[in-house]
């Protein structure tokens, strides 16, 4: 069918084949959506997928299992929430993740004009995204994004991800600078396809960098100061559950938890987590056996057994082959998926030097226990 990709970045438009149907991919404006945009994607899921929504780590929403014979009717109806762009290339281009730590309307009307300014962006590569980070303090530093708007102490500035400093920008600027430095990045990449990697060649952009951005740490489940924050595990949920917390706008974080606005509390539905010392939440793990046709292990199950294990500070990553998904950077502990058994990986990604093969998940409590008890 025209359309369908197999790869790495599925859009609504463009949707990926994987082994339980297809994966739509949302992208909602400002990492926002609002109560209707909401139920009504629960609704959808229902009526034309698997029933499972995940949350990816830069706020996308997507559906699983999706049918072929849908895609008229689901594109139909995202576009009459406002949540379909006009063509494939309009949608990779707004790759845009926005702090959910906001409190005026400086970061939405920021969000749109970036939007916006992007028609006239370059080619990028299909990873490279945008940040708008301008809450009190910059939060999505560990998040993936190559140029990032953030907060300083002397106001809005406008940072290549992999440099310290950014330069100062102000509202009005912000937009067309972040546009301009990536045709800066266009002009300058060669083979390179994340702005770090060609920031740790040396080169660095004209414009003066001189200010470092105000950092603060991510949000964590429980009462924040602007909601209601809820985890998924494996960043995943059912659309009943989905609807269930959709009793006002939704911030989607990159942390895989939802943050319900402006709502202190809320009954916690089954599958979702309030408490920031969930082992969950130590725990990445991906969609595995028998959904993904990549994997040749069941990863999630084996997550939530092995979770317990693992101590607060701590990471482990349940990956069902060497591409990593769900955690694309080093785990304290990793166990990678291989012709249905599992390598260890210490301090490393998906992909990394073993240094145990071959290992059943009955032997791997033993070894895991072995490798963490320096953290116990």
């Amino acid at each position: 069918m025209s359309g369908l990709v197999k790869g790495w970045c599925p859009g609504a438009l463009r949707p990926m084949e994987t082994a339980d149907g297809l994966v739509l991919r949302i992208r909602p404006h400002g990492s926002r959506l609002d109560v209707e945009q909401a139920c009504a994607i629960a609704d959808l899921a229902e009526a034309h997928g698997s029933g499972l929504i995940d949350l990816g780590t830069r706020a996308h929403v997507q559906l699983r299992g999706v049918r072929a014979e849908s895609l008229p009717a689901l594109h139909a109806a995202l576009a009459g929430l406002g949540l379909l762009d006009p063509d494939p290339r309009a949608e990779a281009r707004r790759n845009i993740l926005t702090t959910p730590v906001w409190r005026d309307d400086e970061t939405p009307r920021l969000v749109a004009a970036l939007e916006a300014a992007l028609d006239a962006a370059p080619s990028l590569p299909p990873k490279f995204g945008f940040a708008v980070d301008t809450g009190e303090r910059a939060v999505l530093g560990g998040a993936s994004a190559d140029i990032r708007i953030e907060r300083s102490s002397q106001g809005l500035i406008l940072r290549a991800d992999g440099m310290a400093l950014g330069e100062p920008v102000t509202a009005e600027t912000a937009a067309p600078r972040a546009v301009g430095l990536a045709h800066w990045f266009a002009a300058h990449r060669g083979g390179i396809t994340r702005m770090a990697r060609l920031i740790a060649t040396g080169l660095a952009p004209l414009r003066p960098a001189t200010v470092p951005p105000l950092t603060g740490a991510p949000l964590v489940p429980g009462t924040t100061p602007f909601g209601l924050c809820l985890a998924l595990p494996f960043g995943q949920m059912e659309a009943k559950t989905l609807r269930a917390i959709a009793v006002a706008p939704l911030r989607l974080t990159p942390w895989r938890s939802v943050l319900v606005e402006g709502v202190a509390e809320l009954p916690v539905p089954d599958g979702l987590i309030a408490d920031a010392g969930d082992p969950l939440l130590r725990v990445a793990a991906c969609t595995g056996a028998p959904g993904c046709a990549s994997a040749s292990v069941a990863t999630r199950d084996l997550a939530r057994r092995l979770a317990p294990m693992v101590p607060r500070g701590c990471t482990l990553h349940v990956s069902g082959c060497a591409k990593g998904c769900a955690h694309p950077g080093a785990a304290d502990v990793t166990l990678t998926g291989r012709e249905g058994r599992f390598d260890l990986i210490l301090n490393g990604p998906a992909g990394g030097e073993p240094l145990a093969r071959d290992l059943t998940p009955d032997e791997l409590t033993g070894h895991l226990r072995g490798h963490l008890a320096p953290y116990l």
